[in-house]
């Protein structure tokens, strides 16, 4: 079993409008939704079976942790 929960790195693609998620700990992955929720929900199908298929890991569950990033700018209200 893992002791410390995967690292999932995701950031938003302001040019199609969805969440991308990719990982140095699973191998393999790269996925997107255009909501943070639809993508946990791939996640969690997506992190077991690439770990399987990189014979990584038999046993269930594997804990992970979402790392988001998202660039925008806040404006400011006029004097």
């Amino acid at each position: 079993m893992f002791q410390k929960p995967l690292l999932i790195n995701v950031q938003w693609d302001e040019d199609v409008n969805v969440w991308v998620a990719t990982s140095e700990d699973v191998p393999g992955l790269a996925t997107e939704a255009d909501t943070m929720e639809k993508l946990i929900e791939k996640l969690k199908i997506l992190i077991p079976e690439l770990l399987i298929a990189n014979g990584m890991s038999g046993e269930f569950p594997v804990p992970f942790e979402v790392l988001a990033r998202s660039f925008d700018f806040a404006k400011g209200v006029p004097a």
